[in-house]
């Protein structure tokens, strides 16, 4: 499958300087799929309602021409050509442009769905937006359970997406948070959303810049959990054998993702 590194929406907070890193992806014969979407439209005209307290703190540069939307129209492609999203998580930098795409089934798992929508705690509450998927989103929840896959024990591979996209469960960031692994030209990618936050996870070598330590820390559902997941992924990307892995936010990856580089230390 072709795949397409966007970054669908530049934030500046204090100390650090982020991107939302998107994957459009090519499929044979079951249309466009997006990987997490990014800030939308809807974002760009309503922060206040749809990204709330949120922006103060990220500062997203929210401008129409980073949005999913225009990006896939950019490539020459209708927005209708995306036929399923498929979310890491439900924080509005990851959600915002689903609504820019009502024709897509939207795929995420259902604990995340729980802990956003359906059961909130007080906490989760306060974090997410009900205003992101007030438009009635065409929302496919995926249970636990599923396959092994690179030592994860329940990955779930999506066929109704298409053969070769995986959720593989990492939760921590978020009480529902998944990774999403795609079977590309040349080579698997893990995109694994606010898994972590920055380059330096996966090889040890250096300490993350403090503010997005500090970031990472307050904003984690579970800490003990996602300090696990550093500690997986940085064992599967020392790994001969092991896809490459991505995160969210990280512009560095980004840019050696676009140049067909892997995430290397």
């Amino acid at each position: 499958m072709k795949v397409h590194h966007l970054n669908c929406g530049t934030m500046r907070p204090p100390g650090a300087a982020l991107v939302c890193h998107v994957l459009l992806v090519e499929t044979d014969r079951r249309g466009l799929v997006l990987v997490d979407s990014g800030y939308g439209l809807r974002d760009v005209a309503e922060p206040a309602r749809r990204v709330g307290p949120l922006r103060l703190a990220m500062r997203p540069l929210l401008d129409p021409e980073e949005t999913a939307a225009r990006q896939v129209e950019r490539l020459g492609f209708r927005r209708e050509d995306v036929r399923h999203i498929v979310l890491t998580h439900l924080d509005p930098d990851h959600v915002g442009g689903i609504a820019d795409f009502p024709g897509a089934r939207v795929h995420v798992t259902a604990a995340e769905a729980r802990g956003a929508i359906h059961a909130p705690t007080r906490r989760e509450r306060l974090r997410f937006r009900p205003a992101q998927w007030d438009h009635g989103p065409l929302l496919v929840e995926h249970g636990p359970g599923g396959e092994a896959w690179h030592g994860f024990a329940a990955a779930r591979e999506l066929d109704e997406v298409a053969p070769g996209i995986v959720l593989v469960p990492l939760p921590g960031h978020t009480r529902g948070h998944a990774g999403v692994a795609v079977e590309a030209e040349d080579g698997v990618l893990l995109h694994a959303g606010d898994a972590f936050f920055h380059r330096t996870t996966l090889s040890g070598r250096t300490r993350m810049p403090l503010a997005l330590r500090a970031t990472e820390t307050l904003v984690a559902h579970d800490l003990a959990r996602v300090r696990a997941n550093h500690d997986r992924l940085a064992e599967l990307h020392g790994r001969a054998d092991g896809p490459a892995i991505l995160c969210a936010h990280d512009p560095v990856l980004l840019t050696r993702a676009r140049n067909g580089a892997g995430p290397s230390s």
